[in-house]
C-alpha cells in the first residue's frame, strides 16, 4: 500500500514541476548578475521557479523509484502520468482558474476509474 502512497506523492510532485516549467524564463535568468543579488530581491523572484524546478524534479523522481519498487513499471508509469494529468488539471482549475465543461470533467473521470481499476487488479 505504501508503494500506491509514493506514486500519488510523485505525480503530486511532477504537476508541481510542470508548473515550475511554465514559469520558468531562462532568457531572466541568464541576465542576472551576481553583484545585484544582494541589494535587490528581483533576482531570487527570477529564480524561484528554477529551485522549484530542480526540487520538484527531483522529490518526484525519489518517490517515483520508491514506487517502482513494489508496482510493476508499465502499472506505476500509467498511474503516475494519469494522476499527474488530473493534478495538473485541478491547479488549473483551482488555482490558475482557468475554465472546465463537462466533457473535461467527464474524461478526467474516465481516466481516474482507469487509474482505480489498475490499482485493483495489480498484485501489489
Amino acid at each position: 500500500m505504501i508503494y500506491w502512497l509514493y506514486i500519488v506523492i510523485a505525480a503530486a510532485f511532477e504537476a508541481c514541476w510542470i508548473y515550475s516549467l511554465k514559469f520558468l524564463n531562462m532568457k531572466a535568468i541568464s541576465g542576472i548578475r551576481v553583484s545585484t543579488m544582494v541589494s535587490d530581491k528581483d533576482p531570487w523572484k527570477t529564480l524561484l521557479p528554477l529551485a522549484g524546478y530542480i526540487a520538484f524534479g527531483l522529490s518526484n523522481i525519489y518517490f517515483f523509484s520508491m514506487a517502482m519498487k513494489g508496482i510493476p513499471a508499465s502499472t506505476a508509469f500509467a498511474v503516475w502520468m494519469a494522476l499527474a494529468l488530473i493534478f495538473s488539471k485541478l491547479m488549473d482549475v483551482f488555482v490558475f482558474n482557468e475554465a472546465y465543461n463537462l466533457q473535461q470533467l467527464f474524461f478526467t473521470g474516465v481516466v481516474l476509474v482507469g487509474i482505480v481499476g489498475l490499482k485493483y487488479y495489480s498484485k501489489s
